[in-house]
């Protein structure tokens, strides 16, 4: 096994559904580490972007490469949506389902429940129907779920969207925690402050092209386009 099924590369990726261009022609190298921010207006292509990277959008044109075979990154990757999507088991089940999937020892999986329960604050709520949790306790759950199995990859779709700022703070902090173990993220916001705070490099999507990308610090503090100024003035860009 190769130590990263990184570098991801896009070229030519178009997406058109009934006629209508939805994304590209996109091409772009995602190397491997950091975190990697996409932003852009609503409809601009984003949650398409990131679905074309994991493999679940179906492509009109060009092609999605990883540096191994398409079964072995796909299951060295992970999505998690705005929405959480929660098994009708309990919390605990919910960390225990992907490590029975991948094998894992019966031992090393109670240990490594009983790590992330903690590490989320939730293992008060061991046994409760996940489907009873607030709405930032699911999305921490969704998440530790995801990294549990400590993938190469994640890709994360506004994972803040309506939570508070103890939630989004939670959030972030485990998010910061995955970067220094190694994993990959790419993900979507709406949130500027929180874009600041995490990206290392962005990618500004308009009109499902990608409009403007680079390191973080030039991209936020010198954007290049009079659109990506606009954007990050507040205004309306169509």
């Amino acid at each position: 096994m190769v130590n990263t099924i990184l570098p991801l590369t896009l070229t030519d990726v178009s997406v058109r559904r009934r006629g209508k261009r939805l994304l590209g022609p996109v091409d772009v190298i995602m190397g491997s580490s950091g975190l990697t921010m996409i932003l852009g207006p609503n409809g601009s292509g984003k949650t398409t972007l990131l679905r074309v990277m994991h493999g679940v959008e179906r492509l009109s044109g060009g092609k999605v490469e990883w540096s191994v075979g398409q079964d072995e990154a796909r299951h060295r990757q992970a999505y998690v949506f705005q929405t959480p999507i929660m098994l009708r088991r309990t919390v605990a089940d919910n960390l225990r389902y992907p490590l029975n999937l991948i094998g894992i020892a019966r031992k090393e999986i109670e240990a490594e429940i009983v790590e992330w329960l903690a590490r989320i604050g939730l293992t008060p709520r061991a046994g409760l129907q996940a489907t009873r949790l607030s709405g930032g306790e699911k999305q921490k759950l969704a998440i530790a779920r995801a990294l549990i199995r400590k993938p190469d990859v994640l890709f994360l779709d506004e994972p803040c969207a309506n939570l508070d700022g103890a939630a989004t703070r939670d959030i972030e902090a485990l998010l910061q925690t995955a970067l220094s173990n190694g994993t990959r993220i790419i993900m979507t916001t709406h949130d500027l402050g929180q874009a600041r705070r995490l990206a290392d490099d962005a990618i500004f999507m308009l009109r499902g092209l990608l409009h403007e990308a680079g390191p973080a610090d030039a991209f936020f503090n010198a954007p290049q386009t009079a659109e990506l100024r606009a954007f990050f003035r507040g205004d309306i860009i169509t």
